[in-house]
């Protein structure tokens, strides 16, 4: 029986770990910041080893953050996934540091739609068994249309049980931020999760809007445990009110059979 997991996360801004409200983070590098803290990225990525939570990202917003990144993919070698301007040239140096995978938007999409041979070109770069397909998305005309170029960009590709299939055929796991709620605490999208957990072939993982553990347990009851969840901006290591030790208790009972 699969078991669904609390993913953790550590966001990189201009080299600090910050928690941003996705959709204000634009060309003009002033988004809206909900935290950032002198903290490193390593030391985040230490905790989560030492708390045994594999599967979480780091991600990159913006350029030069490759440094922090790799060092805290090296605090936790193996455990965790990196995403934020991937390319087949560069995916090499972040495995090599320690990722388990590495996460890819943009690159597969152009000019508002999938380019499959892009994805391929990743396959080739670093195996199927080793990437990670991010469709984040946003809502329009009541359907999930994937977002990229830290979400300023619609593309035409809807989110579907026939698009999710054919994903699930390319990657090892599919990565989905609910871009209007990502960083905004104001509860997760139970209508993408329900759908999520109807589409999902490979693993899942939703990100945005968590705010307590009554949210976890939502999304575990709304996404039938397929669908795994990051917290971010709600963790009291991140200047929220849940507290981080509370999420990984909840982990743990989850491991148990709870």
């Amino acid at each position: 029986m699969r078991i669904m997991r609390f993913r953790p996360c550590i966001d990189i801004h201009q080299g600090r770990v910050k928690q941003i409200v996705g959709s204000t983070l634009t060309d003009d590098g002033r988004p809206q910041t909900n935290f950032e803290t002198d903290v490193s990225p390593a030391q985040f990525a230490s905790l989560y080893r030492s708390d045994r939570l594999p599967g979480g990202h780091v991600i990159m917003l913006g350029p030069g953050n490759e440094k922090a990144a790799c060092e805290a993919l090296e605090a936790f070698p193996g455990g965790m996934h990196v995403g934020g301007g991937i390319q087949p040239s560069t995916a090499g140096r972040f495995l090599n540091a320690g990722a388990s995978h590495v996460i890819v938007t943009s690159y597969v999409f152009r000019e508002g739609t999938i380019v499959w041979e892009r994805v391929d070109e990743m396959i080739r770069a670093v195996g199927r068994h080793r990437l990670v397909l991010d469709v984040s998305c946003r809502m329009r005309d009541n359907e999930y249309y994937v977002c990229t170029d830290r979400w300023q960009k619609w593309t035409d590709f809807k989110l579907d049980a026939r698009n999710f299939e054919r994903l699930g055929d390319m990657c090892d796991e599919i990565l989905v931020h609910a871009v209007d709620v990502e960083g905004k605490k104001c509860g997760i999208d139970l209508e993408l999760v329900r759908k999520l957990s109807s589409w999902a072939t490979v693993p899942v993982t939703y990100a945005g809007g968590v705010r307590t553990l009554h949210d976890l347990e939502l999304a575990k009851s709304e996404g039938r445990g397929l669908v795994d969840v990051t917290i971010g901006s709600a963790l009291d290591i991140f200047g929220g009110q849940l507290k981080y030790d509370e999420a990984v208790r909840w982990q743990r009972i989850q491991e148990r059979g709870g």
